[in-house]
């Protein structure tokens, strides 16, 4: 089993007067981790999944929430977002009873978010677990063998079950994105119109790298903007794409007020538009790269808590750059090439005006930007 870099953190925190909130994507691990985290002690498992756990845990009283954990000290809810009110119920057994630690875990947003953020308020450590890190990979397999799978993961990313089962990799791919990841939107979107979402999960993974109009897709998929962006937001809150917005302070051309979205796993991405071609047959492997570098800094950043905000760069005359990142003050830009021969153009009126550096993100170096080593 591939350790992940939470195990250590949420350890840390087991009893230290807090619940413990773990949210994500289906399918990244979550049962998994806290089942690692609590490997040799004695808790209380209660599925959301469970009809009769859902009803014993909706709006139950603080006899009721007694009768049910009886004598145990660490009590894990799988699946909460199943569970109506779970935020209330968790308020109660954070309050009432000091001698218990709570985990609590679940895969959307939607609810657990709405649910748990105001009940829980100064109540909580909160995490969230992505697919696995290429950092967490190559700890596993070996710094060569990580680097040997790397066309591969470009493919099919990394979700633990494509890990976990080789040569089966489309098939798995297939079952999770239509039988996960839009299982939250669906039944918890009041998604009117499935095909009008698969039209702009569609366009949006032809658009990686590009910057994506609402204006555009609306046309495309035949509905006004205002839906566009509502389906957007609950992909976002389901953890299938983030954005990233556009860096701009001084100068005039500079583009102001439009996005960039990419996908949490490279696999989904090519799962969403069918291609799993292998790299040396594709055309979009800038695309693959360049969504797959992403990705891992998020990962590594949030993992890392390395604190920062993160933008692209653009001008009306063409001139751009992939990736800028502002900390502390400082500017830092990133140039992503897969091609190690292509031209590179890094525009000198970005480096002069906000005094940054440069690095340029290729297969020989990456290692560094996405975390790999990193304790």
């Amino acid at each position: 089993m591939i350790e992940r870099t939470l195990k250590g953190q949420i350890t840390e925190k087991l009893f230290k007067n807090k619940t413990i909130l773990l949210t994500g994507a289906r399918q990244v691990g979550k049962t998994t981790l806290i089942r690692a985290v609590l490997q040799g002690k004695e808790f209380l498992f209660l599925d959301g999944d469970d009809p009769l756990v859902r009803q014993r845990l909706t709006n139950p009283n603080t006899k009721e929430i007694e009768t049910i954990l009886g004598d145990s000290r660490i009590v894990f809810i799988d699946e909460a977002q199943r569970i109506e009110n779970i935020g209330i119920t968790a308020k109660i057994i954070h309050d009432q009873f000091k001698n218990v630690q709570l985990i609590v875990s679940g895969s959307s947003a939607f609810e657990l978010q709405n649910y748990t953020n105001e009940p829980l308020t100064g109540r909580k450590f909160q995490y969230f677990l992505y697919p696995i890190s290429y950092g967490e990979y190559e700890k596993s397999v070996g710094h060569l063998d990580a680097l040997r799978d790397l066309e591969n993961r470009l493919i099919y990313g990394y979700y633990p079950d494509v890990l976990n089962n080789r040569g089966e990799e489309r098939e798995i791919l297939n079952e999770i994105t239509q039988s996960y990841l839009f299982k939250d939107i669906l039944s918890l979107g009041n998604i009117k119109k499935p095909e009008v979402l698969e039209k702009i999960l569609q366009a949006l993974a032809f658009q990686v790298g590009s910057e994506v109009s609402y204006n555009e897709m609306a046309q495309l998929t035949g509905v006004d903007k205002n839906t566009v962006s509502n389906y957007i937001h609950l992909l976002e809150l389901s953890y299938i794409v983030f954005r990233i917005t556009s860096f701009s302070r001084n100068l005039r051309n500079e583009i102001k007020t439009n996005r960039k979205i990419y996908f949490y796993d490279n696999g989904i991405r090519n799962a969403i538009i069918q291609n799993f071609n292998p790299v040396g047959l594709r055309n979009d492997i800038g695309i693959l790269w360049e969504n797959f570098l992403m990705s891992e800094r998020l990962k590594r950043n949030h993992y890392f808590k390395k604190y920062c905000n993160t933008y692209f760069w653009r001008t009306r005359h063409q001139q751009e750059i992939d990736y800028v990142e502002e900390s502390d003050g400082k500017i830092t830009a990133f140039e992503f090439k897969w091609n190690l021969k292509a031209k590179l153009n890094i525009p000198s009126i970005f480096l002069n005006t906000y005094n940054a550096n440069i690095e340029v993100v290729t297969k020989e170096n990456f290692r560094k930007f996405v975390g790999a080593g990193e304790n």
